[in-house]
């Protein structure tokens, strides 16, 4: 809890005919991480080089190119695909031998078919385009060309002109534009492209057909017909092998992805002529384990190495390792930045606080429903996502049941209030009929929101502390910079104990339970609060002393900014019973009491407003109740302690859905 699993650096060495064995061993187990060797000449490495992938890599490469550009034609992927059955991976490759040829050439002859098709609907669309403004002109399309001493413009024009030179013209005025065909003689081309330029002229084309504009339009209309049944054609019988390849083609995509995979592993091995090296990471409670499935699987021929010289802890990978009630809140760590090793890693206050934080926030039961109706419809979608979905949906769910207790904590159902008064804090406002008294505890949700930001800010100080004893080198700077994160919590604490002292928060707001107050002992609290503020200055400057600065932002700045949870769930109140009152109060209760014509039509418009403003609130909802925390965290909280950047545990194997060996 709060820091990743435990790894150990491991050295696996063997002679090359035994890398075979070990790599399908590995691969089997998955939950060794490998470290790419980089040949970098270093001294010492002499002979050493990157290793060479096994003979059979260009092949199965090659096979799963076929079948990713399969997938691309028929639009699907492994991770869409949630009804295929678990096969031995034996009889799929067997079936990448027997059926794989067969697919791939009638699917490419498919697909090059309706290409030759798409491209000649092209063609037909562009020239049926270029004759339509000629079918305008009483003129068959030979008359167009065929000149020696003769030019011939056709094209756009805004207006018509008179040419000052001898010619023939045709213009014709449409409501699509005005369109124009000048033949003058060639030696009066450069007048006549003068002054039709003046006037506005688009040139097009002149036409190649011959015989009317009609009868070349009609060709090409056939045509087009024609090619648009044949790419029809190809896209029905597309589906049809869809359907009866995808499962197949997800489940070989599978096997040649791990087959891939291990073939092309080499190539991340530090190798010589007869030997290589694999450098990694595994848990530490998988070391045996894997150490006698190695020795097993080579016949001992295998040295496996535990390294225990210091490493930075920047270079090793990080595995969550959190209980399942808090893994779906990996999916916003990941987000912002793994935690490295030796860092604490904050998932589960991140996965208890952000379903009540949204819940505080938005906190109203119908909204709750509606989260929880939208989850359960996303359900299947997100779950064909794999891990990240299934995360996903988790959170959407946690999100949806907290909004609805908070919703019936506030008594809150669409704005609109329930049987019983609210049993913590009531947020409604005094809008609409029946609400004249309501009276929202602002000052209490304030209060509230505030001390949930010193309890944030002082544990974020403490968790700075320990991350940086576990972290720093021992030394001056470590004492520093814990002292300094000591000191900063001292400055909080002693400002709280200064507002304390003079304020009694009790005067202000109707708690169950009393707030504690030193209003009693103002000279003691107030000596308290400024050695503790004296004190905290102090261990804040001796880490450094342009720190002090900060002192407005890293404290009352970070602790009110926690604020918003009361602010943000009482505007989205506020919209929900705005759209209340213009729907009920403005509309529908107006038009109930003399129902007619009328009557009915604000009616209608009354139900519009109701769902279009609620609908609204809902997305706003979503959006503030997750933005919201999730800026909390990042910025109030994570900026006290953590770092991130952590190195992603990759283990060696690709998890199967579809495939057995």
């Amino acid at each position: 809890m709060f820091q990743p699993r435990p790894m150990t650096h491991l050295l696996i060495a063997a002679s090359k005919e035994q890398m075979a064995s070990v790599v399908t061993e590995l691969y089997r187990h998955q939950i060794f991480h490998i470290t790419d060797f980089v040949n970098q000449g270093k001294e010492g490495y002499e002979g050493v080089k990157i290793g060479v992938p096994f003979g059979n890599a260009g092949d199965l490469s090659n096979n799963l190119l076929k079948i990713r550009s399969i997938e691309s034609v028929f639009q699907t992927a492994p991770s869409t695909q949630s009804t295929v059955q678990m096969r031995p991976a034996e009889t799929i490759r067997a079936a990448i031998d027997s059926e794989l040829p067969k697919i791939d050439e009638e699917v490419s002859s498919l697909t090059v078919k309706r290409s030759n098709a798409e491209t000649r609907i092209r063609e037909c669309e562009q020239r049926i385009n270029e004759l339509k403004p000629f079918a305008l002109v009483p003129l068959e399309l030979d008359l167009y060309r065929g000149y020696e001493t003769l030019s011939v413009f056709a094209g756009s024009i805004e207006h018509d002109l008179e040419i000052s030179v001898p010619h023939e013209k045709n213009f014709v005025a449409g409501k699509d534009g005005n369109f124009i065909v000048v033949f003058a003689e060639s030696k009066n081309a450069s007048d006549i492209e003068r002054q039709l330029a003046d006037a506005g002229f688009q040139s097009v084309s002149l036409p190649v057909e011959s015989g009317t504009v009609q009868a070349a339009v009609e060709k090409y209309t056939v045509e087009l017909n024609k090619q648009t049944q044949i790419r029809e054609d190809c896209n029905a019988k597309i589906v049809e092998l869809k359907a009866k390849y995808a499962d197949l083609l997800a489940a070989c995509d599978e096997v040649l992805s791990c087959d891939v995979e291990r073939a092309e592993a080499p190539l991340r091995f530090a190798t010589t002529d007869e030997a290589f090296v694999i450098d990694g990471w595994i848990p530490a409670d998988a070391v045996e384990k894997v150490t006698a499935a190695l020795n097993q699987a080579t016949g001992e021929r295998v040295y496996v190495v535990v390294d225990s010289s210091e490493i930075e802890d920047t270079a090793i990978p990080v595995e969550y390792n959190n209980p399942s009630f808090a893994k779906p809140a990996e999916l916003f760590m990941d987000l912002y930045s793994r935690p490295k090793y030796k860092e604490l890693d904050p998932t589960i206050i991140l996965a208890i606080m952000f379903p009540l934080l949204f819940g505080f926030i938005v906190g109203d039961l119908g909204y709750g429903l509606l989260y929880l109706a939208l989850a359960l419809v996303l359900r299947k979608f997100l779950l064909k996502m794999g891990e990240m979905g299934k995360k996903a949906f988790i959170v959407i769910l946690g999100a949806a049941i907290s909004t609805s207790v908070f919703g019936l904590l506030y008594s809150e159902f669409f704005g609109m209030s329930l049987p019983w008064h609210s049993i913590i804090f009531s947020r409604h406002l005094p809008i609409g009929a029946g609400m004249e008294h309501a009276m929202p505890q602002v000052i209490e949700l304030l209060i509230i929101s505030a001390l949930l930001g010193v309890i944030y800010i002082s544990v974020g100080r403490f968790f700075g502390m320990i991350n940086h004893y576990r972290m720093d080198h021992p030394g001056s700077h470590r004492t520093k910079a814990i002292l300094a994160q000591l000191g900063w919590n001292f400055i909080l604490w002693g400002i709280l104990v200064l507002i304390l002292s003079v304020a009694d928060l009790n005067e202000y707001s109707q708690f169950p339970i009393a707030l504690p107050t030193l209003v009693g002992i103002p000279t003691i609290a107030g000596i308290i609060g400024a050695i503790l503020i004296i004190v905290g200055c102090v261990f804040v400057a001796i880490e450094n002393p342009l720190d002090l600065m900060e002192i407005p932002t890293n404290t009352l700045s970070h602790m009110l900014s926690f604020c918003r949870l009361a602010a943000v769930g009482l505007s989205s109140v506020a919209i929900a019973m705005v759209v209340n009152f213009m729907a009920f109060d403005l509309f529908i209760s107006p038009a109930m009491s003399d129902l007619n014509v009328v009557g009915v039509l604000l009616i209608i418009v009354g139900v519009i407003i109701l769902i279009l403003g609620h609908a609204l609130n809902v997305a706003l909802g979503i959006l503030g109740g997750a933005l919201h925390p999730i800026r909390l965290h990042y910025v109030e909280f994570f900026t006290k302690f953590y770092q991130g950047g952590g190195i992603i545990y990759k283990p060696f194997g690709l998890k199967r859905k579809f495939s057995e060996e």
